[in-house]
């Protein structure tokens, strides 16, 4: 991971040392005025993306938070505040992060046009606001002064060319953390993130403040760009120009942060050439934005995927040497399985039952069994242990830790986690990404075990490139990773064959003895279970009708016949004839 981040940031850095060079010598000074727009752009794009592209909430009020840093930087520089220009735009930066957590805590509840609407709403305001204020200097027609050895608009080019390299390549680690990873996680799903320990409301709120941080720092460089400002260029129909803009380029990388630079400016450039109305450029971009939407893919990610045609897969470095885990001497945690304990567990829905006084503890290093009809109340009892089911009635003990009223990423930290019945790992993550935000401070050796022990893929692949199968196996390897206390897997052989689900069933068998973890297995194949458990536990209509080893249970008549209900009482119908 930070091999990686490191191999990309040097591109970054090349590429922008190269602009440099290219700008300062080659362009006229029109030219570089435009391209110094292109670059601010580009950082509010950025600023964006982080939102949309990569946690998937909507922000239409961006440019709110650029003419908050713009109006800090304006104020300071009337004031004569020390430091210059890059201390200013960074104390509006932060000026603008308040900003963006007050924004955020209503994505705590609300998504989709909720959300937007909010979001519009603070930009109306912000407008509001501006009408009957002043930028500090506007009326005395005082210029925010640039760094002495950034005066000159070349040099001006070059010092925004810098704070764009900065900021594009502290956005690269980012991605290529666990934070970042745990943002995708969250666009994809909020409850699978919830599920590997992510702090949805943190990350969230990490998310808005980062934004508007780097859209004040945008702001900021406005200001240093113009001189003197004016309200108009912060209203409301810039930040849906910027969304728009975002969502068609992809604005959550560096290069689609650039090419979108490149249209905001010079598509109005190119019109006014031509004699054509401003209009234009925004029906052009609507229409941009409603083909990445329609197509799923931005033309960041579109070129991406062409790239990694065009070149040859890279081997996962470090793999370890056939199944010799080194999981089980170097890295496993001296940690004893202790027992997950359900006691008196119920569920009501209305007048409806799911789940009536169930008793169920799994035991140390134990694979037990968790089988019943569809319907029984099985997945409500996984939801209800792992926390996303929290209106129950009894208790649920992990290790004798009593887990009752705690939120399910807490449980997941505490060591229980889960797998769920469809994938839910982000595609716009590698296989790698996905383990490691599971299980923090892996290395890669490890991940590549896990990996091959389990017959997955490579870390470096793609997971949007995996089929639907392989992702159900990459979900195992995620929540073993983390080695927890207690695995609840919820029918992991979805989509497998019939041999790759015996297959699958070693492994589970293997997981206690492998990662010191304890497992529920939820499932509907008998072979899986036969294959995995040394016991099983029977649900019908919510309640408890058979607990004991797996073999007896499985020939118990009233496990035969709930599970095969009608199609039994026919045979049996047959047999008295």
């Amino acid at each position: 991971m930070r091999r990686d981040s490191l191999r990309a940031s040097t591109i970054i850095a090349g590429l922008c040392a190269l602009a440099g060079l290219a700008g300062a010598g080659l362009l006229f000074d029109y030219w570089i005025f435009l391209a110094t727009s292109v670059l601010i752009t580009a950082v509010a794009l950025q600023s964006l993306g982080l939102v949309i592209g990569r946690t998937g909430m909507i922000s239409l009020c961006q440019m709110s938070f650029a003419g908050v840093g713009a109006w800090t930087v304006a104020a300071l520089n009337r004031a004569g505040f020390p430091g210059g220009l890059a201390v200013w735009i960074l104390i509006g930066g932060l000026a603008a992060a308040p900003f963006g957590i007050a924004i955020g805590l209503p994505a705590l509840r609300l998504r989709g046009i909720n959300l937007a609407i909010v979001t519009l709403g603070f930009a109306t305001a912000f407008d509001a606001v501006l009408a009957t204020i002043t930028f500090p200097g506007q009326t005395e027609f005082v210029a925010v002064e640039r760094p002495e050895l950034f005066a000159s608009d070349t040099g001006y080019f070059l010092f925004t060319l810098i704070a764009y390299a900065l900021i594009a390549i502290s956005l690269e680690f980012l991605a290529r953390s666990r934070l970042g990873a745990a943002f995708l996680s969250i666009r994809h799903s909020e409850r699978a993130a919830a599920a590997h320990g992510v702090d949805i409301v943190a990350a969230k709120l990490i998310a808005f403040a980062v934004s508007a941080f780097l859209a004040g720092i945008s702001g900021g460089l406005l200001a240093g760009y113009l001189g003197t400002l004016v309200s108009d260029n912060f209203n409301m129909m810039q930040s849906l120009v910027l969304f728009v803009t975002a969502t068609m380029v992809g604005a959550q990388f560096a290069e689609g942060a650039v090419i979108g630079g490149l249209l905001v400016t010079l598509v109005p450039e190119l019109l006014r050439r031509l004699g054509l109305a401003q209009d234009v450029g925004a029906v052009l971009f609507a229409f941009g934005a409603t083909h990445a939407l329609s197509a799923g893919e931005s033309m960041s990610e579109a070129l991406r995927r062409l790239l990694r045609r065009l070149s040859p897969a890279s081997e996962e470095t470090a793999r370890s040497a056939g199944n010799a885990l080194p999981i089980a001497t170097r890295l496993r945690r001296q940690l004893a399985a202790q027992p997950l304990a359900i006691e008196a567990l119920t569920v009501r829905y209305g007048n409806v039952v799911a789940l009536d006084r169930v008793d169920l503890v799994v035991p140390r290093a134990g694979v037990i069994g968790l089988i019943g009809p569809n319907g029984a109340g099985k997945s409500t009892l996984v939801d209800a242990v792992t926390g996303f089911l929290p209106q129950y009635q009894g208790s649920v003990r992990a290790d004798g830790v009593r887990l009752d009223g705690m939120a399910a990423h807490l449980r997941a930290r505490t060591g229980i986690r889960r797998t769920w019945q469809t994938t839910r790992i982000a595609p716009d993550l590698s296989v790698g990404e996905y383990v490691r935000l599971a299980a923090r401070d892996l290395a890669t050796a490890d991940v590549a075990a896990i990996l091959d022990w389990l017959g997955c893929p490579r870390g470096d692949r793609p997971v949007a490139s995996v089929d639907a199968g392989t992702r159900r196996l990459l979900d195992l390897a995620g929540v073993v990773a983390a080695r927890p206390l207690v695995v609840l897997l919820d029918e992991p052989a979805a989509g497998q064959s019939y041999d790759e689900a015996l297959r699958l069933g070693q492994r589970i068998a293997e997981i206690p003895e492998r990662f010191g973890s304890s497992v529920l297995l939820v499932e509907h194949d008998m072979d899986l279970v036969r294959a995995a458990c040394s016991a099983v536990t029977v649900l019908d209509f919510g309640c408890v009708i058979a607990s004991g080893l797996t073999r007896e249970v499985l020939d118990l008549p009233i496990v035969r016949k709930a599970y095969l209900g009608a199609e039994l009482a026919m045979e049996e119908a047959m047999d008295g004839i």
